[in-house]
This record gives C-alpha cells, structure tokens and sequence, in this order.
C-alpha cells in the first residue's frame, strides 16, 4: 500500500532548465511556453490554447484520459538510451546491442522516465492539480487504464500496475505480463498500447526492432517473433498474445475509428499511413528485416492512396469527438513532427480499404521547435496535442546528443469559443448509467464505456445489451454488441440473429468474435457458409476472408471458396490475397483438403482463383519442394479442366525455380508435364536436361530469336552452370547491340570461374553502355583471379582509376592479398572524421547564408552530381532514395547528407556483401 515511487526528485535536476535556452520572439532558438503559445495559425473556425507546459511535462510522449476525465501523460524523458545498460554496438540504421536485458519493475535499472497525471478541480478548462503515478521507469512508451489499474508498455515489458482502489498509489509489485520486446531503437520501440472493444489490449511495433514474445509463468521459450513493423494484440484474462497484422510503415500511434477498424501512421513520403485488416502482411522495410515472416504470403497490401505530401505524417487521429463543426467528422489530423503542423486529411472508402487526400493544416506553426508527436481525442471532443519541443526529432540528430530535455508542451485545439466541459465520474457508473454512455456522440465517452463494461464482467447485463443492440441500428447496435460481448453474452443464440442483423458492421463484428476463438459450432458454421454466398457488403466479405485463415481446415476452407465464387471482388483491394492466404494457411497442415478443393471444375473459372490463386498455389508448392510437395504439382496440373490452366501453372512451376536448379523430380510429375507436351526449355535446362542444351545455345546465339526468349535463356545459364555457355555469353558481351542483353549476359558469367573471363572483358570496359559496364565492373571484382586482373588494368592505364565505382573500389579491399595494391592504385580509403565533416558544414553554412544562389547552376549540378541515384519531382534515378518528399528546407539535415551522404543510410539503400562457397 506504500507509493510506487523510483527516484527522490521528481523534477529530475540533473536537467538543466529551460529557461537557460529561451529566447525573444522571432529569434532561433526554444521560445518561452507563452510566446509559443502565439506562434500558431489555426483554422478560423477552431483555437487553439496551451493547457501544460514544463517544467510539469517533458519530453510528452503519450496522452491518455481516465473514466474520471483526467489526463495521463507518459513522459518519455529517458530516452534515447536505456538507464543501466552499455551499448556493444550499433548498425547503420541505429540499431543498438546493449551489454545486458534490463530486469523487470521493480527490480528495474532506474531510468527519469514518468507517468503524471493532470486534474481540471473546479471546471474552469484549466489543469491545476499535478500528480506523479509512477517515476523512475526507462522506455516506457504508453499507457493503458482498466482492469483495476494501469497497464505500463515498457519494453522489453508489458506490465500491470494494480490500484484497486484508485488512490492513484500502487496497491503492490507489478505483474509482468509479456516480455520480450526489443530495445534495440527506442526511436521505434514497442508503444501505443490501447484497448479494443473486443477486450484485447492492442499496441504498435515499429520497424527498427524485433521481439520474442514470452509470458513469464506460462512459457519457457518464445511464443511468437515479430522482425519489424507489426500491429500486435495481447488478452489479459486468457493470457493469448498474437499479432494481429504484419508490416505497415514505423507504426507509431494506433488509431481505431468508430468501427473499430485499425490503423497507424507512416514515416514516409507517400501516404497517411495504414489501414490493418486482421491477419494481413503489409508493405514494410523489406531490406531491412527481411521478408515477411510468411515466404509463401507472394503479396502484401500497400499503404492508403494518398496524393503527394511532404514526409511525414507520424500518428493520427480520426475525428469522432463530436464537438467539432460537423464537417471534420470522421476526417483525419495527423501529427507532422518534422514540418511542426496538423494536417487535415479527408479518408474514404476504397474496396474493402480506404484513400485519402489532403484538406488543409489544421495548426501550423513559425516555432520552428514545435513537434507534434501524439494527437488524440479528450473526453471533451476537443483534440489534444503533444508537443516534445525540441529542435529536432530526426533519428540520427537525436543519438548525436542534442535533445533538449527540459521542455514540453500540451495543446487543446477546439471549436471556437467552446466551453469547458462539465466535471464526471464514472468509476462508480452503474450499468445503466455505462450503457447511456454508448449513446454518446464523442467516441471516446463510448470506447470509455466499453472499457469499463470489460471491467466489470457482469453477465447480468448482457442481455440488457443483446436486446439493445437487436433493436437498434447504426453505430449504437454495434456498440451494444461490443458491450454484451464484454459482459461475456455472445452465446451461439445471439450468434445466429446478430448474422441476419441489418446493421453490416454487427455482422462484421460478430463474424470476427466468432472467429477470434479459432472454431465455430456447427449451427454458426453453417449460417456463415450461407452468408458468404449472400453478403452484400465488401468489409464484411474481407472479414470473412480474415476469418477464414483462423479457422480449421474444414470450415475456413469452404468459407474461402464460397468467397471465391464472389467474382465482383477480384479488382478489390484486398479481397484476393486475402482468400489467397486463407488457402495457404492449410497448403501443408491440409494439404489433401487443399487439393480436393479443385477436383470441382467449376472452381477453375471463377475470377479471383484464376488471376489470384492457381499460380501462387503451385509456386507455392514447388517453392517448398519436398517430394509430398512436388506430387502436389502434379495433381494440381491433372486436375486442370483446360490446357490454359495447365500452362498457368506450368509456368508458376518453372518461376518457382528461377535462380536455382531443379533437383529429381518425381515420376508423376514428369509424367504430368510430359501429358502437357514437354517441359520448356528453360525448365529442362534448370531440371539438368542437357539434351535440350544445343537448341538452347543455338536460340541464346541467333540474333532472330525473341528478346525475351534470349534473356530467359541467358539467366538460366547464369543460375544453372553449363560451361559449353561461358563462351556464347561471352560473344554476347561482346559483340552484342542491344545493351540489355549485353548486360544480363556479363552478369551471368559471374558462376563460370575461368580466368580468361577476365581478359575478355576489361578490353570492352570504355566501350560499353553504363548498366553493362556497371555490370562488368561487379563481375570482375567478384572473383579474386578477375580481381586482380583488373588492378593491374587499372595500374597500367587500360581502365581509368576514376571510371571504377566507389563501391567496386571497396569490395577490391575486402581482399586481402589485393588490399595494398588497391590502396596504391586508387588511394587510401577516407575514413569518416567528425571534425572535418562540422568544419566543411559550418563553412557551407556560411557561404549559404552570405546570398543567393543561382538555381539553374546548381539544376546542371544536380543533374550531373546526384540525379544518376536520386530522383527529384519524377526525375532521377532509383539508387538512392526518392527526395522530393525530404524537408529540403532544414540546411542542418541537407548539409549533413551531402557533406557526409554515409553518416546515415536508410534502409533498402546499403551495400551488402556476400561470400560464396563458389569462390565469389
């Protein structure tokens, strides 16, 4: 019953104040929080007004409200390093190895990290009694109300705080209930822990971390494993953890709208962000940590359409609070930390996804400290915003040491001259009294209401709940189910009747409840079957889908191919790859029900099985290639109504191997493909068949033949190794027009070790077009023979020193008997001197800031200097990234990047070496 209590000072005076940096209006540097204040433009129609400030907050993170109308701020003032651990080492994208894992609270290593809360006593709209919950935590990211206290995410841990009695003191030790999370960048740890209506605590994971997920009681090893992006979800009372939807950009802040459909923001340049249907693969950072967790997922979804916008929008919100002017309803504000501004997004249907496009700023600022980076909805429909207030957020700026601590502000953007809202108290609501609440025009009063039904767990009313929500419609027939569901009364009965309700998102809803228990009883499977056949409406019809891959075999498998027979669906958005994955998720654990699947012919014409499903099944099958796999094939090409059919999969067949060779196969298999009338000879050629290998050679040689047909050709030779086709290739090379074909046949060489390949080559080196060249420079540095055949070209003229890439230049060195020959050729390899790079910078700097430049000299300068790896409004090259969606207003960043362009290198744009066990 004692204080939950960490550090003694919870000002923390190690930090230094802000006062010491303040400045005058209009000058660079931090402003006081009353000239800030004054900084904004906003909306004519809305205001906006500073309720916090520090020294009470710093370093906001996260803003939360309790069901007594009070604000919850997790400071995240620890960051960026964990208290107590020493850091090993670190990549290029950040990515920290500490010495050590950090114990779990209250044995933790103490961090400044601190979870306050924010009280309006007399209801004058003011905040004016300040109270610290929990300080001395470190990375802890986001908090969580209900279940009689608080839950903490603060990775690697999810932790339970018990207050019973809500005297705002912890009742005793905290509960670990996951660990696990990865601290590897705390820029994108781990955060946005909220509940769902389902009664499943839901959270982020962001792109530059992984997890191996324990629950400390329950399991010795890890239960699941996310590399990356991720929308997870955790159920306190049955201890499950899942998640519920990989990929998505560095998801921070999870938005859930009135449907409780889920999304989360992005830090790129090209959309608002995500919208997460359950069990989906999305896009996410695929350099950098691999590929989806599925290899047979053959697809992902893809963020929002959205017009251009300038990087980036952080977190957002959709607009439920019903206080506002009535056309922001349901429109999107996003936070854009590195502009400092609120955008205003309108998002509508797209299929079973959405799109959006940008209205206007809501708020912008000239503070150019203003960094909004969490918005959320009050209880009082206004929209709160959290401003970390720094002169940065960038990741590498922030690692370097110069975030500012002291600082942080709090800002409430309304409706003009709207009053303050009136004081409440739910905690003692009764039933009746929480379920007027789902009434509510503000989605947060409802959501609240919500929580507090899971609380309590009172079956009694549940029906109270079940004849509401069958007697309604729209939005408070769906929050009934929601609350009958956590009142423990979603009974197959209420079941049967909810799946005819009129309302579709009870449907929805009701399908997916179902679901989440991974079986249906044999009255709901079959009223479900029936209404995949019947359903009108597309998100039901992708919910359907979802569940369908959380159900055994046979009952997902027939719910799938009722879908299936829905051909209006195989333009949309998501509907096919969902139904695609709903098949997979049984290709090896069922693979007889799978099959049996397509002994119906009629099954074979339907749209989305024929664009969507046969080539994937089969590469599938021939990717995992086992010899019960491969006899899969051949049925699969058996069973084809048509010789179409046939090819179609023959053809997913033959792109499986691609790269590789092709092994034995099994006599059905040959026989099947032999029915069809031969294998292709790319096939053959991959299969080893080297009677096929003189027609190959001859079509690879003849100029009349297809392009394409030569280029397939020439990459089996460059995966397979025949070496009668090193000297063809060669000639190719040579003596080739077409400067594709020259460069794929250099390329392929790259497996045939022979050194006259070599002296071959270099003699073409200056006459060759720039991809080929590029090409041949890659081939001769990657064999140690070839190698040193091209220093001594160089050494002795025949190749310019300067004509050989930077890149090329540093895989020389990577070998050893070369390394001081190269050094002598092209000269040492700078290394990276900090002080010389700040002094070129300050000078550059100088020189900018001293007058005008011309920008038509610096377009030639581009276009000769950085236009061959980056694109600039739609024109440039692919090597680098895209920076027409950078902030090329902030001289610091731009600086850095061009005086040093390795100091940070995003993801998808390293260099990576691999060494074969084929001397490459």
């Amino acid at each position: 019953g004692q204080p939950f209590r960490f550090s003694k000072d919870p000002e923390n005076p190690k930090n230094k104040s802000a006062a010491d940096n303040y400045v005058k209006p209009g000058e660079a540097g931090p402003l006081r929080p009353s000239d800030a204040a004054r900084s904004f433009t906003v909306f004519d129609d809305l205001e906006l007004e500073q309720v916090l400030a520090e020294p009470i907050v710093r370093q906001p993170l996260q803003l939360s409200w309790d069901e007594r109308g009070r604000l919850w701020v997790v400071q995240y003032i620890q960051y960026p390093a964990p208290a107590g651990l020493t850091l090993v080492s670190r990549d290029n994208w950040w990515r920290a190895v500490y010495d050590k894992v950090p114990p779990p609270p209250p044995h933790h290593f103490k961090g400044e990290d601190k979870i306050t809360i924010h009280e309006d006593t007399d209801g004058d709209g003011k905040f004016d009694k300040h109270t610290t919950f929990i300080e001395g935590l470190s990375i802890a990211t986001s908090i969580a109300h209900g279940r009689g206290g608080v839950w903490v995410l603060n990775p690697p841990y999810l932790v339970f705080f018990s207050d019973t009695n809500h005297d705002d003191i912890v009742d005793s030790d905290p509960i670990v209930h996951l660990a696990g999370f990865g601290l590897e960048d705390t820029h994108s740890v781990a955060n946005s822990l909220r509940w769902g209506p389902d009664g499943w605590l839901y959270g982020c994971h962001g792109s530059t971390v992984t997890a191996n997920i324990i629950r400390p009681g329950l399991d010795e090893k890890p239960i699941a494993r996310i590399m990356g992006q991720a929308i997870w979800r955790y159920h306190p009372e049955t201890r499950r953890f899942e998640v519920f939807a990989e990929g998505g950009g560095n998801a921070f802040g999870l938005e859930m709208d009135d449907k409780a459909r889920i999304f989360s923001g992005h830090n790129g340049g090209d959309t608002r962000g995500f919208y997460y249907p359950q069990g989906g693969y999305l896009q996410k950072g695929f350099e950098k940590h691999g590929p989806l967790s599925n290899p047979y997922a053959f697809g992902y979804f893809k963020q929002m359409p959205h017009n251009a916008v300038q990087r980036f929008t952080h977190t957002f919100v959709l607009y439920g609070g019903g206080a506002f002017p009535e056309k922001y309803d349901g429109e999107l504000f996003g936070a854009e930390p590195l502009q400092g501004r609120i955008v205003l997004s309108h998002i509508e249907s797209d299929g079973s996804s959405f799109k959006t496009h940008d209205l206007g700023y809501a708020v912008t600022s000239s503070d150019k400290y203003f960094r909004p980076v969490d918005i959320k909805v009050g209880p009082d429909g206004a929209i709160y915003v959290a401003d970390w207030y720094d002169r940065q957020v960038t990741h590498t700026h922030n690692y370097e040491g110069n975030i500012d601590k002291s600082n942080g502000r709090i800002y409430r953007l309304k409706k003009k001259d709207a009053a303050p809202p009136p004081k409440f108290d739910w905690s003692q609501a009764t039933g009746q009294q929480l379920a007027s609440l789902l009434r509510s025009s503000n989605r947060w009063t409802r959501q609240t209401a919500l929580r507090l039904i899971g609380d309590r767990h009172d079956k009694n009313f549940a029906p109270v709940f079940h004849q509401l929500c069958l007697e309604s419609s729209g939005q408070l027939a769906l929050e009934a189910l929601w609350a009958s569901h956590l009142s423990g009364g979603l009974d197959d009965a209420m079941a049967l009747a909810l799946l005819d309700h009129k309302d579709s998102f009870v449907r929805l809803w009701t399908i997916r409840l179902l679901g989440d228990e991974n079986h249906l009883t044999q009255s709901i499977n079959e009223k479900v079957q029936r209404l995949a056949l019947s359903e009108p409406n597309v998100e039901v019809r992708s919910q359907l889908a979802s569940t369908a891959k959380l159900l055994p075999a046979p009952q997902g498998l027939p719910l799938a191919r009722n879908l299936l027979a829905r051909d209006e669906d195989a333009n949309d958005v998501h509907l096919p790859l969902q139904l695609w994955w709903a098949i997979e998720s049984k290709a090896e654990s069922d693979r007889e029900v799978v099959l049996t699947l397509f002994n119906d012919p009629t099954l074979w014409n339907y749209k989305i099985v024929r664009t969507t499903i046969l080539d994937r099944l089969m590469k599938r099958y021939a990717m995992a290639g086992t010899q019960p796999d491969l006899l899969a094939c051949a049925r699969l090409l058996r069973l084809a109504p048509q010789r179409a059919d046939a090819k179609l999969l023959l053809n997913a067949f033959e792109d499986a191997f691609k790269g590789r060779s092709l092994g034995v196969i099994p006599p059905e298999l040959q026989d099947a493909i032999a029915q069809l009338g031969g294998e292709s000879m790319a096939l053959a050629l991959r299969r080893g068949n080297r009677t096929v290998l003189p027609e190959a050679l001859k079509l690879v040689n003849d100029p009349s033949t297809p392009k394409p047909k030569r280029i397939q050709l020439i990459q089996v030779f460059g995966d397979v190794s025949y070496p009668e086709a090193a000297s063809p290739l060669v000639e190719i090379a040579k003596h080739e027009s077409d400067p594709a074909l020259r460069k794929e046949a250099i390329s392929a060489l790259q497996i045939y070790d022979d050194p006259k390949i070599a002296s071959e080559i270099i003699p073409l080196m200056e006459s060759l077009p720039a991809d080929a060249k590029l090409a041949a420079f890659n081939l001769l540095a990657s064999r140690r023979v070839w190698a040193s055949l091209l220093v001594k070209a160089v050494e002795q003229a025949d190749v310019p020193a300067k004509s050989v890439p930077g890149e090329i230049v540093d895989k020389l060195r990577l070998d050893e008997s070369l390394a001081s020959t190269v050094d002598q050729v092209f000269g040492p390899k700078v290394n990276f001197d900090k002080a010389a790079v700040d002094s070129r910078m300050k000078d550059l700097e100088k020189i900018i800031q001293s007058g005008n430049g011309d920008p038509f000299e610096g377009f030639k300068h581009f276009n000769l200097a950085c236009s061959t790896c980056h694109t600039l409004f739609g024109k440039g090259g692919q090597i680098g990234p895209d920076l027409t969606s950078y902030k090329r207003d902030d001289l610091e960043s731009m600086l850095m990047n061009i005086v040093n362009p390795s100091g940070e290198i995003r993801e998808g744009y390293e260099t990576v070496v691999i060494e074969t066990k084929d001397g490459r």
